[in-house]
């Protein structure tokens, strides 16, 4: 009898374990469905696979028919190239002068220039192509550099520069003169920071503040925060969404180390409201708003521009939708909702995303424009998330710092800015901004279709992405025709136009008819000639056969099998 019960015991934990195998599978099964299909969706493979990608460019002959045109369509791109060549040596020889001079003591920019197109063509485009880094001054909408050319401003300063140039000028001087008296002291506040603590509080509907120096850290205080009170490891983050450079939110190619604790779902996906449902793991997840404009798909680069595929589409009513589910399934398991508005913040309503889809975060993140053009993040959120210490347990803390943190001469920057938002002419700017701009994106796109042009623009508010309509190996070539024609880009190219919202119907018509007049030029010099047969996926077949081929010999040519 003795030995029957023992038996019975080991058949009650072995059934036991196998049920536990089976929910431990089952949920693997879940989360793996839940990741996009894409090398996006799975980091850890994507890290591997980026060690085996071969270094391998395109001699000078190649360069210009690695898609096998007629001798007159290369023939017709060397002409166009040369041309530009030649341009570019003329009109911008001092400030390329002065970006050659400080290029090897600077890393930054060491590496925005070796990324700038798909690196089969980086060599040949620097030699004859470089890209000038230096600006002298702003003035309106316009940019001039060390030449004295002018160009109209499409960086939009990387999102910082909401408002127009001017108005960030004048805001840090008004700033230094404001809290010139106190200087750079840090530790005590500045009196002007209770004032900003009121109006975000009012902005983003959330009880504290916390500032930072970036973007970057606000989100990693909002992280850590989230861990800290629901004692939970794991952070969703969403395929292709940018949250900063530190480890965590970026566990693909980039990081050093892989992000043991990052779950990378798709957006807009039952598959990942299921996750959330079922995992007892999850302590946050990370919406980047800016996402909506291409769901699942990296921050868009011209470096990564090897075919036409680049696709984007804004549509409003579903991404709301999706939002409201999510937040229902964060409510429901205790799990922190994080708006990422550190770009879109302030760009897209004077309430940031919340207010422009209807959805309320746990805790929100700003920067950029907030600074008033000064470095800034800030941490909106609620009072419950917001404490950094347990009243029962004093040594349970969870520490966040920084030196210049509330910096003075940045408070007072921000207050200006807070308090520009508050007058007749933002809220008249605000009004009708969405409207304007989806005017302009229509206006443009049909001149381009008026001409046969093969690309067009989605847009997000005054975020714009250039999208190619034919399956081309060229279509980075774009930027260099656009800065041709006075039109100015950030290092990314064309993936991301970004406008201030001080561009007037006149400004905007001026960057419309350079766009097409840019788009004109390189459509004549043959750079989207393509194959009859060619589509998006032939060409990225054909390259990876060219990996392949230079990964299996060191020392093969460019002419690699097709």
């Amino acid at each position: 009898m003795e030995w029957g019960t023992t038996t019975l015991a080991f058949y009650g934990l072995g059934a036991a374990a196998v049920a536990t195998s089976l929910v431990t599978l089952r949920r693997r099964l879940e989360l793996s469905k839940a990741k996009h299909g894409t090398l996006g969706g799975h980091a850890n493979l994507a890290r591997r696979l980026a060690l085996l990608v071969p270094f391998y460019d395109y001699d000078e002959r190649r360069f210009f028919c690695s898609d096998d045109p007629p001798e007159a369509i290369a023939a017709g791109r060397r002409a166009g190239f040369m041309r530009l060549a030649d341009l570019y040596k003329a009109r911008f020889a001092e400030t390329i002068k002065r970006t050659a001079e400080v290029t090897e003591g600077i890393s930054d920019l060491q590496f925005t220039e070796r990324y700038r197109v798909p690196f089969q063509y980086s060599r040949m485009v620097r030699r004859h192509l470089p890209f000038p880094a230096f600006v002298q001054s702003s003035a309106g909408v316009m940019l001039t550099d060390l030449d004295g050319n002018q160009f109209y401003d499409l960086t939009g300063s990387y999102g910082v520069n909401v408002l127009g140039n001017d108005f960030y000028k004048q805001a840090i001087a008004r700033a230094v003169d404001r809290a010139g008296e106190l200087g750079p002291v840090l530790g005590p506040y500045h009196p002007i920071i209770a004032e900003n603590v009121s109006r975000l509080k009012e902005i983003s509907g959330l009880d504290e503040v916390s500032f930072h120096m970036s973007g970057t850290e606000a989100v990693m205080q909002a992280v850590r925060l989230a861990r800290y009170h629901t004692r939970r490891s794991h952070l969703v983050r969403f395929c292709g969404a940018y949250h900063g450079w530190w480890g965590d939110v970026q566990p693909g190619i980039g990081n050093p180390l892989p992000a043991r604790e990052t779950y990378t779902l798709k957006e807009m996906s039952d598959d990942s409201l299921r996750v959330l449902r079922t995992r007892r793991d999850i302590a946050c997840v990370l919406v980047n708003p800016l996402q909506a404009l291409h769901p699942n798909a990296q921050a868009p680069s011209d470096s990564s521009l090897l075919d036409g595929a680049r696709g984007a589409h804004f549509d409003k009513e579903a991404y709301a939708d999706w939002l409201k589910r999510l937040r229902a399934v964060c409510t429901e398991q205790n799990i922190v909702l994080i708006f990422d508005e550190v770009f879109v913040g302030f760009r897209l309503a004077m309430g940031g995303a919340q207010e422009y889809f209807g959805v309320r975060a746990d805790l929100v993140t700003y920067g950029k424009t907030l600074g008033g053009g000064l470095p800034v993040g800030a941490l909106c959120g609620r009072k419950d998330l917001m404490k950094r210490f347990r009243d029962d347990r004093p040594a349970d803390i969870c520490f966040a710092r920084g030196t210049f943190n509330s910096h003075p001469y940045v408070m007072a920057a921000m207050n200006e800015f807070l308090r520009y938002l508050e007058t007749p002419p933002a809220h008249e700017l605000y009004r009708d901004a969405e409207q304007t701009w989806n005017a302009r994106t229509r206006h443009l796109n049909q001149r381009l279709r008026e001409e046969a042009l093969p690309v067009e623009v989605a847009n997000l508010g005054s975020i714009w992405t250039v999208c190619y309509l034919r399956p081309s190996r060229y279509n980075w070539m774009l930027q260099y025709y656009l800065r041709a024609e006075g039109l100015a880009l950030s290092w990314i190219g064309t993936g991301r136009l970004i406008f201030s919202l001080n561009y007037t119907d006149a400004d905007f018509q001026a960057v419309a008819d350079r766009f097409v007049a840019a788009a004109r030029a390189m459509e004549q010099d043959g750079w989207w000639w393509h194959p009859p047969a060619a589509t998006n996926k032939s060409i990225k077949r054909r390259i990876l056969k060219e990996m392949i081929a230079h990964r299996l010999s060191p020392k093969g040519d460019d002419t690699a099998p097709r």
